[in-house]
């Protein structure tokens, strides 16, 4: 895991201050290569062959190539190109060896999660290609013959003033993320999750991505027939993406444990193959402290567990500088817990697992069960009876889950996707279309109204490639690189890619029951009492954190003279601030809770340009 960067036909930045930016994202060294017009960095954590001879640019003949991330089947691989002279243990060099001999037809071998950049000599191209799910970062800033990418938008910004693009920031805040994993800035945007793209060095044209991994196909392919095969396969990709996770490092690996199933399974099978695993889990008081249940896993499993209790007046402290992080606003409150727990892991290893993709791939979340049995259509024709209705006041009463459902019900495209997931300014703000939002409109409308995938498949396929790919996995690269810890994700392993979109709905969704398949599976490994508990994550008490110890900040942030104010309307950010009656309780620090994260993002923004 490590941060890299590059340009081609730029000269105006400081290589220093660039290796600054990346720096935590790879302490143990950093190294830059120049070639004709192209400068490459990389800054490095050190996990597979902790030598020297792993550092990074790395060349072979005419390949130079810099890479962050991991490929756990590595060694197995080099089986393809056993004749090429290895001299480290390192992945980058098996990387090097397989483009060489079979260009960017390597990537679909690969189980892991990257982002590289590959400069050819002899074609005078420069290769950049991101792993299947988009676990790594690559943002790229394209002009005429000027070309930049890097980990980190922060990085970016160290090559280049950038212009703010008002557009995406109104994008932002009617999704609650950037679509395809995008940025606040003028030509600036991510290479798509499971793609490659090459750019000629003397003729740079507009980047044309490939795709050599499409997640749709395996929606569309025939299903696994039988429970009990099913769940053989799940347990066996599971089995295998974990031990490739665990032995892929020269260093100590732990494991992220919330209390849910998703995590608690990684866990259970991880401490068969790891002795006293280390684990980690965050606490609140009240209603979200679900530290219990970790606990029950880590006392069944003898792992040397860690219990994070956080404190919310060092938080008000912390916030700015843990938000401005992301280097674009980012709205998930759960940035902060998995901060925290990043934080407290890195004081004991260098290598963590989670759960991350479980849910997108299993049917986690509550709002599939509706959508597996049909009951939108029944909800439609209640649907006028919304606005007579008292606005819910508890985000986890079932009266909120039905509120939702009859908003839902009647909703189309992106208005549907967002009704059912984010639900920040949804019913309560009209904004104006934009050429981002209408994309992603007709994105979205397009897989809804695809005949040959079921509801449930759909939208676990556009969880996928919106909630997971421009929320729930930056959320986790920022939280783990901002301590130089990196995370690693069984569940987004390449085995589980290929086996999960081919179980059949009805072993995901069973009854009310989400994930059944996993259930049914953790019944082998888990103690009782977690088999019947929601999906939970490292969840947080935003309406109390919006309106307590976080208010003054908040309140401070969205004065008269704020970015905010200029994409929406002065009356609405005063009617949230004053008249909290007005609003859904949860749903007002949802949205407060947005325009904070813009106004913290801006403030950074502001600072690096003077």
């Amino acid at each position: 895991m490590c941060g890299i960067a590059g340009t081609l036909n730029s000269s105006c930045f400081s290589s220093k201050k660039l290796l600054a930016a990346l720096a935590h994202r790879g302490p143990n060294g950093h190294g830059e290569f120049n070639h004709q017009g192209v400068n490459l960095f990389h800054a490095r954590l050190s996990i597979q062959d902790l030598s020297p001879a792993g550092a990074q640019p790395m060349h072979r003949h005419h390949l130079s190539i810099v890479f962050n991330g991991e490929i756990y089947n590595h060694l197995e691989l080099r089986a393809k190109v056993a004749d090429y002279p290895f001299s480290t243990r390192s992945d980058t060099e098996t990387i090097l060896a397989l483009f060489e001999r079979f260009g960017e037809r390597s990537l679909e071998w690969m189980d892991g999660m990257f982002a590289l950049a590959i400069l050819d000599q002899r074609t005078q191209k420069l290769f950049l290609a991101r792993d299947r799910m988009g676990k790594k970062p690559l943002f790229y800033y394209q002009e005429g013959e000027e070309f930049l990418f890097a980990s980190e938008l922060n990085a970016l910004l160290t090559l280049k003033p950038l212009q703010i693009d008002h557009s995406k920031l109104s994008a932002f805040l009617r999704c609650g993320f950037f679509p395809h994993d995008g940025s606040p800035y003028q030509g600036v945007q991510s290479l798509p999750q499971g793609s490659y793209a090459f750019i000629d060095l003397h003729h740079p044209k507009p980047l044309s991505p490939q795709r050599y991994f499409d997640l749709l196909s395996l929606y569309q392919a025939p299903k696994i027939e039988g429970f009990e095969a099913s769940k053989e396969a799940v347990e066996l990709a599971l089995k295998e993406s974990v031990k490739n996770r665990l032995e892929s490092s020269d260093l100590e690996v732990g494991s992220f444990l919330s209390g849910g199933i998703d995590s608690s399974l990684i866990t259970a099978l991880a401490s068969s193959l790891t002795p006293k695993l280390k684990t980690f889990t965050v606490a609140f008081e009240g209603a979200y402290d679900e530290s219990s249940l970790a606990e029950l896993v880590a006392k069944r499993y003898k792992t040397d567990h860690t219990t994070l209790h956080l404190n919310p007046s060092k938080l008000k402290e912390e916030v700015k500088g843990i938000l401005a992080r992301y280097g674009r606003p980012f709205m998930d409150s759960s940035a902060i817990p998995s901060y925290y727990v990043s934080q407290e892991a890195k004081k004991h290893l260098t290598v963590i697992l989670n759960g991350d993709g479980a849910d997108e791939l299993f049917g986690g979340y509550r709002r599939y069960v509706p959508m597996s049995h049909g009951w939108l259509k029944l909800a439609r024709p209640l649907s006028p009876l919304l606005p007579l209705l008292p606005l819910p006041k508890e985000k986890k009463s079932l009266y909120n889950y039905l509120h939702r459902l009859l908003a839902m019900s009647r909703k189309r495209g992106l208005d549907f996707y967002l009704s059912a997931t984010i639900d920040s300014f949804e019913d309560a703000y009209a904004f104006s279309p934009n050429p981002h939002t209408q994309t992603l409109d007709q994105e979205i409308t397009r897989i809804l109204e695809d005949s040959s995938l079921s509801s449930l498949s759909k939208m676990l396929y556009l969880d996928s490639q919106n909630l997971l790919l421009s929320d729930l996995l930056p959320k986790m690269d920022i939280a783990t690189m901002a301590h130089s810890l990196e995370g690693r994700s069984p569940f987004l392993g390449k085995a589980l890619l290929e086996v999960a979109p081919r179980i059949k709905d009805e072993y995901k969704i069973f009854g009310k029951s989400t994930k059944f398949i996993l259930r049914e599976l953790a019944k082998k490994y888990l103690p009782h009492t977690l088999l019947e508990q929601p999906k939970r994550g490292f969840e947080v008490p935003l309406r109390a954190w919006v309106e307590g110890e976080l208010k003054e900040l908040i309140f401070d942030s969205l004065s008269k003279n704020c970015l905010s104010r200029e994409l929406i309307e002065s009356r609405f950010v005063d009617a949230l601030l004053d008249k909290p009656q007005d609003f859904a309780p949860e749903k007002r620090a949802k949205m407060l809770w947005s325009l904070f994260s813009l106004e913290v993002w801006h403030e950074h923004y502001q600072k690096a340009c003077e």
